[in-house]
């Protein structure tokens, strides 16, 4: 019998099921309506309607949007926060920051947790970890029996000092487990050991609020995925970009806050390597916003800097993703200034754009696709039909007469104002960050990715353009190609001039047996554990640092300096060796290899003529207007085929559009190359070799 991997990504409108027989090495994708209420269910109808049973899939790995979902919309249990006696409010005082500093009335959201869930208890730990008062035992006894009387379904402990010296959380952790032994209790010793008592704290309260969301949502699809007779474990995928099995998720259930939103940087990873490009931008556009990533020189580019309310932050180290309200169901609207805007309000899956005939009325980025010819009128393989007339009638009561133009200028106009908001955020995390956008290619995927990724690459003068076999589940393949992942960080602040390596590496030795236990709870064996070090730096009197990795075991700090010059040169564009450094933080990333799917290669079949679907009019700013164009169906278009624009690729699950000034190329993998070069030299970016399978 053949066994499946099977890799899910939970969406907020559609789930998106990517199967992989690594028998015949073929590959199956569906698509079901998601069900926010019940988010398993999309999951066990997208398997069903794969036609599999439990005992058929030999590995189940998804990304879920239960945590963000849950954090958004505040479906949170009852919680309370404990914490030393005078910070109460440090979770609402956080760092006086706004996220737009001039606007007076945009306030920061409420905290997580009320100010009435919020207890002191006597307790005092010195700056270096020395316990200056013990815990009161009959103190925290009669605060447990306030929270039951509350019932209080999560407790998140947060003492000063606890990241030095976590003994005093770790009693009151075991008295009030004693006294409510059926409620959720994190201690941040054990969450985030890290300085900085907001951002402890955060991390802390996030993971207290969504520890039972969590650990109910696991317990539900375990049974389901044993109803059907699945007897291995469940993968869920971390904002660091990797796994965690269901027996460790309740502990760190922060971590599964942008669980969905990592899937698709990975996946862009993956493909570019695929397509032999170290350098890549990931450009994940679906219908309601836009995600994207970078990597460079093969690796993603990680941050600890993140939230899904600003104001609330999140320490765990994850992938770093730039989301704005960008899709293919953006509204475009004009200001009070008489300017055309896009989004970030949505006409979401209901009503949906104009065209879709659910009842919506105002136009998007989808009516003006299909205004201007780019999208047809048949998607899904014929399964869906969209209005023209109906995303005429939107754009030219909202857009053109306002703005005195034709109604396929004014659709042009919403495109360009749409493409403009996404190359800014390209500029965000590619220009501003120290990178040449010319030094990379661009994985265009998700449902409306491949519709403006050529534009995007024009505009920022990228030279190449990648569209993946299946870029509207490109997200869910995602899943299938991660190692289980940990990451064990301690705050160790000392002058570079003022230590020995010998200390350094007694630190790391011992972050490496926490590091290994993790593992093997997740029954990862020796031979496939991997340990990376970092080193977070900084210049003597900065706060903001820099990771770089050591070796290991650590042969010298110089190595390590060398690194933070030259890292810090490419971001920031200078270096400074008259300045002392120091280090801030010390992180063990721990990775357990799985077995992961190796792509086939296929060979020619067929010829382009025979993919060819029809011809219609599309409209290009290069043409124009619009210009009778080839529109292609993808799974007819045979490997190694070479045609150049203006061309319309049409499948299941996305539009490619072809401007005219393209060449493209389909790999053997099926994934589509567009080419802006003028001559057919390999760009720079590019590795002497593709890689043959998408493994590591």
């Amino acid at each position: 019998m053949s066994k499946y991997h099977v890799a899910v990504d939970v969406g907020g409108t559609f789930t998106d099921v990517f199967i992989f027989d690594e028998k015949t090495g073929k590959i199956h994708v569906t698509k079901t309506s998601s069900t926010p209420s019940n988010p398993e269910k999309g999951m066990m109808d997208g398997i069903a309607k794969a036609k599999l049973t439990g005992d058929q899939i030999a590995m189940f790995s998804h990304g879920t949007t239960v945590g963000t979902n849950a954090l958004i919309e505040r479906k949170l249990p009852k919680a309370a926060l404990v914490t030393t006696k005078g910070f109460r409010d440090v979770t609402e005082i956080r760092r006086g920051t706004k996220l737009d500093l001039w606007d007076a009335y945009n306030d920061v959201a409420e905290p997580y947790i009320k100010r009435r869930d919020r207890f002191e208890v006597t307790e005092r730990v010195d700056f270096a970890g020395n316990i200056m008062t013990e815990v009161n035992e009959a103190e925290v006894r009669e605060l447990a029996r306030v929270l039951k009387r509350r019932q209080v379904e999560s407790i998140a402990i947060c003492f000063m000092n606890a990241y030095v010296n976590g003994d005093n959380e770790k009693r009151v952790k075991d008295i009030l487990q004693e006294e409510m032994p059926e409620v959720y209790i994190c201690t941040s010793s054990e969450t985030l050991p890290e300085i900085f008592e907001h951002e402890r704290m955060s991390t802390t309260i996030v993971n207290a609020v969504l520890g039972p969301t969590i650990s109910k949502y696991i317990k539900v699809l375990e049974e389901e995925m044993k109803g059907i007779g699945y007897k291995g474990d469940i993968l869920v995928l971390h904002s660091g970009g990797g796994v965690m099995t269901s027996e460790t998720v309740p502990r760190y259930a922060a971590r599964l806050a942008s669980s969905g939103i990592a899937a698709g940087a990975i996946a862009s990873k993956h493909i570019a390597n695929m397509c032999g490009f170290k350098n890549a931008i990931g450009l994940d556009m679906g219908g309601t916003s836009t995600d994207i990533s970078l990597m460079y020189d093969n690796d993603l580019r990680v941050t600890k800097d993140w939230y899904i309310e600003y104001g609330y932050p999140i320490g765990f180290p994850s992938i770093e993703i730039l989301t704005i309200g960008a899709g293919g169901g953006s509204l475009s609207w004009i200001d009070e200034g008489g300017s055309l805007r896009n989004g970030p309000q949505s006409a979401g899956a209901v009503p949906g754009p104009a065209c879709y005939q659910r009842g919506g009325t105002e136009p998007t980025n989808s009516d003006a696709n299909v205004v201007l010819g780019r999208l047809g009128t048949k998607l899904l393989d014929g399964q869906m039909t969209l209005d023209k007339e109906a995303a005429v009638k939107a754009i030219e009561k909202t857009v053109a007469s306002k703005l005195g133009y034709s109604v396929y200028e004014a659709a042009d106009a919403i495109i360009k104002v749409a493409n403009a908001n996404m190359c800014d955020a390209l500029r965000l995390i590619s220009v501003r960050r120290g990178y040449d956008p010319r030094d990379f290619a661009l994985v265009a995927f998700g449902g409306a990715g491949a519709l403006h990724g050529a534009e995007l690459a024009k505009e920022m003068e990228i030279p190449n353009v990648i569209v993946p076999a299946h870029p509207g589940v490109a997200a869910a393949m995602g899943c299938l190609l991660v190692d289980v992942r940990h990451d064990v960080t301690k705050t160790y602040l000392a002058n570079v001039a003022e230590i020995e390596k010998d200390d350094v590496e007694k630190e790391f030795i011992e972050m490496e047996k926490e590091a290994i236990r993790l593992l093997e709870e997740e029954g990862i064996a020796p031979e496939n554990m991997n340990l990376i070090r970092y080193v977070d730096m900084r210049y003597v009197g900065q706060w903001r640092t820099l990771s770089v990795t050591v070796d290991r075991p650590l042969q010298s700090l110089e190595n390590a300096v060398e690194r933070f010059h030259q890292e810090h040169e490419r971001e920031f564009a200078f270096r400074d060796e008259e300045t002392g450094i120091e280090i801030y933080g010390l992180r063990v990333e721990a990775i357990g290899t799985v077995n992961k799917p190796e792509f086939n290669k296929e060979e020619p079949s067929g010829t382009l003529e025979e993919a060819l679907k029809e011809t219609r009019e599309v409209y290009f700013e290069e043409a124009d207007g619009f210009i009778e164009t080839a529109v292609y169906d993808r799974v007819k278009i045979p490997v190694l085929s070479e045609f150049s624009g203006p061309a319309i690729i049409d499948q299941l699950d996305s539009t490619v559009v072809v401007p005219p000034y393209c060449t493209v190329k389909v790999d053997e993998y099926r994934n589509i190359i567009m080419s802006f070069t003028k001559n057919k030299e390999k760009s720079q970016n590019q590795t002497d070799e593709t890689v043959p399978t998408l493994a590591n």
